[in-house]
Order: C-alpha cells, then structure tokens, then sequence
C-alpha cells in the first residue's frame, strides 16, 4: 500500500500549547448568538437535545433545532440541501473521516474557534483539527470491546483484534454490519491498514465465520451484550460505559492498538446563522459544555474537565493505532461495496 500521510486519530494532549488556553475560553457559550440555531447531529436523541437545552439556557433569547439522524443520513441530507442549507452546525459523527469526506463535497466551511485558534493542525503526527478549520475536535472516541461481565472473567476478555479469533468467541461475538455502520467500516479500515487488504479479508472471513449476527446499528452489538445474547461486542467506549452506569453486566476493554478518533463539530456552509453556528461550536468547547460531553461518558477534549469513565486521554494515548487518513477517505464507499459482494 502507498504511504501517505500517516495519523494517529487520537487527540494527545497538548498541555503547553492548548490547555493553556483554558483560561481564554471564557464561560458556556459566552457571546452567544441569538436566534434559531439549527443542528444536525447523530449522536443519541437524548444527548442532541440535552446539548440543545443546556445551550438555550445558557445564552437566554436563542433558540436551538436539533435535527438527528445518522451520519449518512445527515451527510446526504446537507447534499441535498447545499443550494439552499437549512442547518447552521454539525456535531459528530463517529469520528472525523465523514467530516473528511464531506470537505470535498463542500458543504462544510472554516471557523477558528477561540479555544482552538492555537492549535497546530498536528503535533507529533496526530491530527486534532482540518488544515483549513473545516472541522475541530470536540472529544475522543475509542473502539475497542463491549463484554458481559456475567458470562465472560475479566481475564478472558480479548486484549487485541486477533483474539477475536479465538474460538472461545465463537458464535459469542457481534460486530455490526460495515454495510450499514460507519463504526464497523471503520474496524474494517483500521485492520485492511494495518494487515493488507488480502490478509485483512482473510481476516474478516474468519471473523464473519466468529460472529452470531452483524446488526445493522452501530449500537446493536452493545444492546446483544447488554441482555446477554453474546458475550463479547466491537463498539465505542461510551456505548459500554453508559450501558454500565445504568447498571447492565458489562465493561469496556481497550485493544492493545485500535482506532481512537477526535469527534469533530463543523459549522454548516452558508446556513442561515451563521453566528449562532459559530456561538454553538465555541459553547461546545467551552468548559461548561465539555463537561456536558462528559456527563454522556465521551472523553472530553479539554484537560481540565474530568472523564466519567476509567478512560483519559493520557491512559488511551498508548494504544492509538496509526491510520492512513488519505487512504481511508478514498476508499470508505469501495471497501464497504466489497464487503456487501463478499459477505451479504
């Protein structure tokens, strides 16, 4: 495989450069905007329209429309509507790659927060923002393993993606299906760069043989954990950890490398306010609204607002898997289509 640029997606911390602007941020949503603000975004219904009423009280006189539905939905629905945008911002989305994907398709467009108008694009080779601020980091992400802690010690829990392979998981595991799931079309990226694409569908095909079933949510595999219908699910930290909180028999395992992803926050291009866009971005970084992320158990981007989870930056930061981010872009809607010849 060609090399290109080679990144590590995971935000590490940066507590010279960035942290020291804590202090600058200023309060929740300070100068905010008034007005409508429109936001699209596929993180849980609940989260979105928390995010939405915590900023509505902050900045008294605004108005925020929270509009969900998936990623893909919501790229193709700012496609549809580029000749005439009807949102102002988008927060989240699994990871940067569709924010990557949606900068060639133009309706994205720059703005520099405050809290981050120091940031280098990359430090020591890991990305935290686009080169051109079409997007910045607002949390981290980390896909890794959801396991039921009834049926599976906490010894036996797999420590890498190989011992997926073990056939103690057999008919024990569930990944969600890369046809449908942004989250598993990022697993099988991840292991196509880090074996080869020949040995990474190999790798697959003994994983399809593994695994009970391939829901098409991201969030079935955690659910199928949950009530115990497998022991042992590929999914996003914060999917385990609120699963916990709510008193389900599971835990959250972190590969020894995996995929560790800035979750980005982009304003819309050309939507109808865009000041209140702007407004929501910098609420979204600021102290009180990090602590917001924090409360749905994301690893927030801002140092000095503490983790509800076992998981900090710093404690993740050794197991970040470099990715190609080039090759990912190129190729998401190709390797997808292949897993749908190969294995639907």
């Amino acid at each position: 495989m060609k090399k290109r640029r080679r990144w590590s997606l995971v935000w590490i911390p940066m507590l010279v450069v960035v942290i020291g602007l804590a202090g600058c941020a200023g309060g929740a949503g300070a100068g905010g905007a008034k007005g409508k603000i429109t936001l699209y975004s596929p993180e849980t219904p609940d989260m979105s329209k928390e995010i939405g009423q915590a900023y509505e009280k902050a900045n008294p006189g605004s108005k925020v429309d929270v509009q969900y539905g998936g990623t893909n939905v919501i790229v193709n629905r700012l496609i549809a509507e580029k000749d005439r945008p009807m949102g102002d911002l988008w927060y989240g989305g699994g990871g940067f790659l569709p924010f990557e994907t949606a900068k060639e398709k133009e309706i994205v467009t720059a703005y520099k927060p405050d809290f981050a108008k120091d940031w280098p694009m990359e430090k020591n080779g890991i990305q935290i923002r686009d080169e051109d601020w079409k997007w910045v980091g607002t949390e981290v992400f980390v896909l890794g393993f959801i396991y039921n802690t009834d049926k599976v010690k906490k010894n036996e829990v797999p420590r890498t993606w190989d011992d997926l392979l073990d056939p103690r998981w057999k008919g024990k595991l569930q990944m969600s299906n890369p046809a449908a799931s942004g989250t598993a079309t990022l697993t099988v990226m991840s292991r196509m760069m880090e074996l080869g694409e020949k040995e990474g569908w190999e790798y697959f095909r003994k994983l399809v043989d593994q695994a009970d079933a391939f829901p098409d949510s991201g969030l079935g595999p955690s659910q199928a954990v949950a009530k115990g219908e497998a022991e042992i699910g590929v999914a996003f930290d914060f999917m385990a950890y609120e699963m916990k909180a709510r008193g389900e028999k599971v835990d959250f395992v972190v590969p020894e490398k995996t995929p560790i992803l800035v979750n980005p926050v982009a304003l819309v291009k050309g939507g109808p306010n865009p000041e209140g866009g702007k407004a929501m971005i910098d609420y979204l970084l600021s102290k009180e609204g990090q602590e917001l992320l924090a409360k749905w158990y994301h690893i927030p981007i801002r140092e000095d607002v503490k983790s509800q989870t076992p998981l900090t930056l710093k404690k993740v930061m050794p197991h970040a898997q470099k990715l190609d981010v080039d090759w990912a872009v190129n190729n998401y809607d190709r390797i997808r289509n292949e897993w749908r010849k190969k294995f639907e």
